[in-house]
């Protein structure tokens, strides 16, 4: 049996964070509204896509989920999909169990880096908690989903999903600035250039856009990790520390992966040893970085800190 890793306490932003963490979200669509859900906000269970999981991660923001990664290929490994759903079927709405299909959408399989599925994993407040592979049943995952529902409560998600009448009776969510929707549009579409405009545009009408400006990080971030394989990345900045380009990507992927003090110290070391224009160049991107993570993370913090020490 796998050993179910303890759960980090709070300081939870980072990883495949396309959220926003830490400032106030803006009215977001239900999970599932659009971009191929397979069950709306009023289901436990909501199918995952490439094209979707954006909306899907917003929405931990208010209602923790458990992330479960399997493959139509192998019917078997539903059964995680399964387990999940039995122990947050009994929680009221307190959990939502996002199921992915990682043969049809290998963009979210490449985020979480699965090794081998099923895999489950937490998401809370957009941030991915790694739990365990294979598939566990539900009497094992009770301990296991209430470790996430106590680090959710720390962390302020105690949001519930609409179930049977209260479903019908939920209220329509406020429309998302049109800003803000062309963003959430073009990201489905993958068409990251178009939802780049779309924030930049944003923060045009509005300086002070926190939502947007963030927004605007992490969208950058998904285009210059769209369709990159991950291990040749990894293999290319290990077997050439003095390309710029290779580190500036594999710390990128780091960060998607939730290594994120790794993406730090990779760029940290990088300012090290370069000067002039490259030095700069490294320097933006990683307070571009540190932008995707929310600067009230301790972990920028001390990041911070020390790119203060490497530059002078």
């Amino acid at each position: 049996m796998t050993q179910q890793p303890k759960l980090p306490p709070a300081a939870l932003r980072g990883a495949v964070d396309l959220s926003g963490i830490g400032t106030p979200p803006p009215p977001p669509r239900a999970p599932g509204a659009s971009g191929g859900s397979g069950a709306g906000a009023a289901g436990i269970r909501v199918d995952g896509t490439d094209a979707g999981f954006q909306e899907l991660v917003l929405g931990s923001r208010e209602v923790p989920a458990l992330v479960v990664l399997w493959s139509a290929q192998h019917p078997e490994t539903e059964q995680a999909v399964d387990a999940a759903v039995s122990v947050a079927s009994r929680l009221e709405g307190r959990l939502r169990v996002i199921a992915v299909d990682v043969q049809a959408n290998p963009g979210v399989a490449q985020a979480f880096q699965a090794q081998q599925i099923p895999m489950t994993a937490g998401l809370i407040a957009g941030q991915p908690v790694p739990l365990f592979a294979g598939v566990q049943p539900p009497e094992q995952l009770v301990p296991v989903v209430d470790e996430i529902l106590k680090v959710a409560e720390q962390n302020g998600v105690t949001g519930r999903i609409p179930l049977g009448d209260e479903a019908d009776q939920a209220p329509e969510p406020e429309p998302l600035d049109p800003n803000h929707e062309a963003a959430f549009d073009a990201i489905e579409q993958g068409d990251f250039d178009a939802a780049t405009r779309a924030y930049e545009a944003a923060l045009k009408a509005n300086p002070a856009d926190e939502d947007a400006r963030i927004g605007l990080s992490q969208v950058k971030l998904m285009a210059r990790t769209a369709g990159v394989d991950l291990h040749e990345a990894r293999a290319k900045a290990a077997a050439a520390p003095g390309d710029i380009d290779a580190q500036l990507l594999a710390a990128d992927l780091d960060l998607l992966g939730g290594h994120v003090e790794d993406a730090f110290s990779r760029l940290i070391d990088v300012v090290r040893v370069t000067a002039d224009e490259e030095r700069e160049r490294v320097r933006t991107h990683l307070l571009e970085l540190f932008e995707v993570v929310g600067t009230a993370d301790e972990r920028v913090g001390k990041a911070r800190r020390a790119l203060m020490s490497a530059l002078f």
